[in-house]
């Protein structure tokens, strides 16, 4: 048996075609949906990057990790103190340590490990290819490596080849030379100019009028990549290079298809195409990050094709987590449950259970705001402690059934289903905070709080402050103010 895991870093899948996007974004990938199954409601439960990526190797959710933030306490691994043995538990319990129980030779080609120092990363991988630019790599620079170790390698029986793509990640990327596919496709229908008309009202990092985070100077590298959104015109610069980036990879994607095929063992492997994370395009007035607990930055896709195993062109409406795919994973192989766990396996979904998914799941973000919201039948609630100076309410509630784009919040107008949310929300954190590993006691958002707040939203307010009453948007400093007086020294 041969698995090849495609990590495609910052992919939201309602801008694949797969997933019913009207561009022509992804030719490989639905390609090998076509030949799997494609699970419509999968979500990480701890965004963006780092965290994402510690719940689907541990199959842990990050308040028992410790991992829910980029910088801090909160992005490096808890300690497990003085039952730790001669190894780690992380050792024996990761993902790549399950496949090399199974009998699986692992290799990873990633800088993912690197660029947030996170080197447990690397736990159980007998393989490991660092493409040395820290996520920063264009898929010309990652393609040879994994072309060079199929063709090493390919033939060979039971192993497991994880690669990292990051052409959607900001800053968008794809070479001059690839041109634009999209540049006569119209725009998601949803972003109208009265809408794009709201966004240019909005405060906060990453919105229309700062989409380098705090201010609007493009970088030249980057053509593809605007500072600011001032027209519809700017806007189409956006999403076009978002999407280009998703075409580019798609187009290299191809290419180890190709390879493998010309080995002779593409019919029978299995291929699994996820992402860490999506990408905020508008919703909440945020464009270019990954900056919230919501349906847009949780969401991912998840495609599984398992020749002889899962239906081809089948489809799972249930909700799963990323974390969930460790176990498993480890029960299509034959292999124990590890008692750490807190993913629940989905086989039961891979054989065909239509009913199979959790009744509701909570999904974090402590980055860039610090939230955590709570996807359940049709609906998110989310709950906000750090808004990451957007001024977002405590508490929001979205339909996500008429209203996908998160446009309108019903927190006030349906209080019963704003109750239920919030309902679960304390349900799933006692449950969680009675089962942290020993020695710990705090909630790592608290750390967060305690810390500063979240890392990518520390020390820059009251130079912002003085750009929103330069771009028409002073009403904004005083609530920014009251909000988060600890910013300002004065």
């Amino acid at each position: 048996m041969r698995l090849l895991y495609l990590d495609l870093d910052t992919l939201r899948p309602d801008h694949l075609g797969c997933y019913g996007y009207h561009r022509a974004t992804s030719p490989n990938i639905d390609r090998i949906a076509s030949g799997g199954m494609r699970f419509d409601q999968f979500y990480c439960s701890d965004a963006p990057c780092l965290p994402s990526r510690t719940a689907l190797m541990t199959g842990r959710f990050g308040i028992h990790t410790g991992v829910v933030g980029h910088g801090g306490t909160a992005a490096d691994h808890r300690l497990e103190g003085p039952g730790r043995g001669f190894s780690s538990e992380y050792e024996w319990s990761s993902l790549p340590r399950t496949l090399r129980k199974a009998g699986f030779y692992t290799a990873l080609i990633s800088p993912f490990a690197e660029r947030h120092s996170s080197f447990t990363f690397y736990a159980g991988f007998r393989e490991m290819h660092n493409t040395g630019k820290g996520g920063m790599e264009s898929a010309e620079e990652i393609t040879p490596v994994a072309l060079d170790w199929i063709r090493r390698n390919a033939k060979r029986d039971q192993w497991y080849l994880h690669v990292n793509y990051w052409d959607p990640h900001t800053p968008y990327r794809a070479p001059a030379a690839f041109g634009n596919p999209f540049a006569n496709d119209p725009l998601p229908a949803w972003i109208t100019p009265a809408v794009f008309e709201q966004h240019l009202k909005h405060v906060g990092p990453h919105s229309a009028n700062e989409i380098m985070m705090w201010d609007d100077k493009a970088n030249p590298q980057w053509p593809r990549h605007p500072g600011a959104l001032r027209n519809m015109q700017d806007l189409r610069q956006m999403i076009d290079g978002y999407d280009c980036g998703i075409r580019y990879m798609d187009d290299h994607i191809g290419q180890l298809l190709r390879a493998l095929a010309d080995e002779g063992v593409l019919d029978d492997l299995v291929i699994v195409v996820s992402a860490d994370h999506g990408e905020n395009q508008g919703e909440l007035g945020i464009y270019g990050e990954h900056a919230t607990a919501d349906n847009i930055t949780c969401r991912i896709p998840m495609i599984v094709r398992w020749p002889g195993q899962v239906k081809g062109g089948s489809v799972q409406a249930g909700l799963h987590y990323n974390l969930d795919w460790l176990p498993t994973l480890a029960e299509m192989l034959g292999q124990e449950r590890h008692r750490a766990w807190d993913g629940e396996s989905f086989t039961a979904a891979l054989n065909g259970d239509p009913g199979m998914g959790r009744d509701h799941l909570v999904i974090s973000q402590c980055c860039h705001v610090c939230q955590r919201s709570v996807r359940f039948d049709r609906w998110l609630y989310m709950q906000t402690v750090h808004d990451g100076f957007h001024l977002f309410p405590r508490e929001m509630l979205f339909d996500l059934e008429t209203d996908p784009n998160e446009q309108v919040d019903l927190a006030g107008q349906r209080p019963e289903v704003r109750r239920k949310g919030a309902m679960l929300l304390d349900g799933w954190h006692s449950r969680m905070m009675a089962t942290m590993p020993a020695g710990y006691s705090e909630d790592p958002l608290e750390t967060v709080m305690r810390e500063g707040g979240p890392m990518h939203a520390r020390g820059q307010l009251a130079a912002y402050c003085e750009r929103l009453k330069a771009t028409g948007r002073g009403w904004a400093v005083e609530e920014l103010r009251l909000r988060h007086p600890g910013e300002f020294k004065d």
